[in-house]
């Protein structure tokens, strides 16, 4: 039998008899009329049933959430309800069957929902009924096929990559997992698809793509899974240039597609060192200014003691000036607290309007105070600063910055400003292990003037690595790859790998290397973290089908869980019982 969806039913089956299928969302009785509203993923469509109807008992006794099958005539409804788009008409009921009947849920199944986050992910199928989350979800299935059109359209393979591989040092702890095929051996789930995409360039696959399943065993935030979704991109014979443009055209085109929206290309190219002195953050958002001012030349005959004695330490001196505007006491509280979380020992402030100011810097000398202010032509505004090591300066005001556009709304949904942040370090020092790391991963080149010493100046070697960023946040980073067998060793060995973990680790990339390998360079795109920001949702967990929660918990499979003796002893497994 041929039936229409609730969503689709409209105007233009005035008169016609039709059958839904589809969840009772609410059954309300006014007077001798019974109002059903019935919806499926396409939306919802109201049903009126007289009492006169034989099946108005059993309608009205229908649970919500019950599944039911509705066969009636479309007419004309005399109350409008302009919140639905088919809100002009409602099905006379004729025939009515419940399909599979409903216990009363644990919450209520609407956009606006009684449940903590907890419920709702234990009985995530009952939230993925909420039309504010289906549509979420509906939304990154349209992205990524509008991705998939646009590198299909550019030449692009795509190609899947193995889930079970092999432990490598990428950034993360590896997801392991044991097997009955070899003994006291392990699988290790992919951080990411980086070696063989490499490999499929030396294949001479040329340009591969893929949207790619991850894993990776790392602390959990708003923004962060265990299992997580990326769009791979690997491209040979290229250059930085190239793929940025590939990515600015594809975004283009793709934002175009899903949300209407026209982007400018190219997106600007910030230096890593610039975003950090003027921001305080390798992902800067940039929706608004605020930017972190250098303090040193207005104090250097400063008697304000707290800022002499930073100075005469070489320490830095940074301020923020938040113009037009004067604080209040508790958002300053709320700064302080989020400059001393980044390492701040405080933040330094005072409020100023006409020459008279307030707050802990008060004792500032009135003609610095004054200069500051009269330079950047205010009458009014709060100034912040924190003097302290560079690197716990632009950490923390970065932090105090990123708050100030929440507390003064200055991060606008549906503004999109992307920028490029390149030239960044090559390594970073790891402050626990006592040793330089790879900041991206050991397989990203050092720049062409650092090539000859990049593993004997480590803190001055630069990589050809670029991330994009978007509203502050890093969506996606690459580089170039090294493509030769020596410079690769040498970066092993610069992060501390020695030759018998070298070859167990990465003897076959480097013995690949020997087979021709062209020059290559890639990218990495985070899928769930961007349709997270274009769908304005508040964490990434609203946007993943079947999430973990913050601890890496499945509620609703109530995963990790225990696996019997007998099945361990296959594995060659015994619990370590603490």
């Amino acid at each position: 039998m041929e039936w229409s969806y609730c969503g689709k039913i409209d105007y233009h089956k005035i008169n016609q008899q039709v059958t839904i299928k589809g969840w009772i969302k609410k059954n309300r009785k006014l007077g001798s009329l019974l109002f059903l509203d019935v919806a499926d993923r396409y939306g919802l469509v109201q049903v009126v049933v007289k009492e006169d109807n034989k099946y108005f008992n059993e309608a009205f006794n229908a649970t919500k959430e019950s599944v039911v099958e509705i066969s009636g005539t479309v007419s004309t409804r005399k109350n409008v309800n302009h919140k639905i788009p088919n809100g002009d008409i409602e099905i006379e009921l004729e025939t009515f069957k419940v399909l599979s009947s409903s216990l009363p849920t644990p919450m209520i199944v609407n956009d606006v929902t009684d449940a903590l986050e907890e419920v709702r992910l234990k009985y995530r199928y009952l939230d993925l009924r909420r039309p504010i989350i289906r549509d979420k979800i509906i939304f990154r299935s349209k992205l990524n096929n509008a991705i998939r059109s646009y590198l299909l359209s550019r030449e692009f393979i795509e190609i899947e990559t193995p889930i079970l591989s092999k432990a490598t040092p990428e950034g993360a702890r590896d997801y392991v997992v044991p097997t009955r095929v070899k003994a006291n051996n392990f699988y290790a789930l992919p951080q990411s698809p980086q070696i063989y995409k490499q490999l499929l360039m030396l294949a001479g696959m040329n340009r591969y793509f893929q949207i790619a399943r991850c894993f990776r065993d790392e602390d959990l935030r708003a923004d962060r899974q265990p299992e997580f979704t990326q769009l791979d991109l690997e491209m040979s014979f290229c250059d930085e240039k190239m793929i940025m443009t590939i990515v600015e055209q594809m975004f283009a085109k793709v934002f175009e597609q899903t949300l209407n929206v026209k982007l400018n290309v190219p997106f600007p190219i910030m230096s890593y060192d610039v975003a950090m002195n003027d921001y305080g953050s390798d992902k800067p958002d940039l929706r608004f200014e605020l930017k972190l001012h250098d303090g040193k030349a207005y104090f250097k005959n400063t008697q304000f003691n707290v800022i002499k004695q930073a100075l005469l330490n070489k320490k830095g001196l940074k301020y923020i000036l938040v113009p037009n505007v004067l604080l209040e006491h508790k958002q300053i509280e709320m700064l302080r607290k989020y400059a001393k979380d980044n390492k701040a020992y405080d933040l330094m402030y005072l409020t100023y309007e006409n020459n008279h100011y307030d707050g802990s810097a008060k004792k500032i000398e009135a003609d610095i105070i004054n200069r500051i202010f009269q330079e950047h032509k205010l009458i009014k505004g709060t100034l912040l600063l924190i003097a302290d090591s560079i690197n716990v300066v632009n950490q923390a005001l970065g932090a105090v910055r990123n708050a100030l556009g929440n507390i003064l709304n200055l991060k606008k949904n549906n503004e999109y400003c992307f920028v490029w942040i390149v030239d960044w370090p090559l390594f970073e020092y790891d402050e626990e292990k006592k040793s330089y790391q790879a900041a991206h991963h050991p397989f990203t080149s050092p720049t062409i003037d650092t090539l000859n010493n990049f593993d004997t100046n480590m803190t001055q070697a630069k990589a050809r690595a670029y991330d994009i960023v978007l509203n502050g946040y890093e969506i996606g980073g690459g580089s170039i790859r090294i493509t030769d067998k020596e410079i690769q060793n040498r970066m092993f060995k610069a992060i501390g790998l020695g030759p018998s973990e070298i070859q167990s680790k990465f003897g076959f990339l480097l013995n690949a290397f020997q087979f021709g390998v062209p020059p290559h360079g890639g990218i990495a795109l985070g899928l769930d973290r961007l349709v997270m920001l274009l769908t304005n949702s508040e964490n990434i967990r609203d946007v993943i089908a079947f999430p973990k929660n913050s601890h890496g918990i499945d509620l609703m499979m109530q995963t990790p869980s225990e696996i019997n003796e007998k099945d361990l002893d296959v594995l060659f497994l015994k619990i370590n019982k603490k």
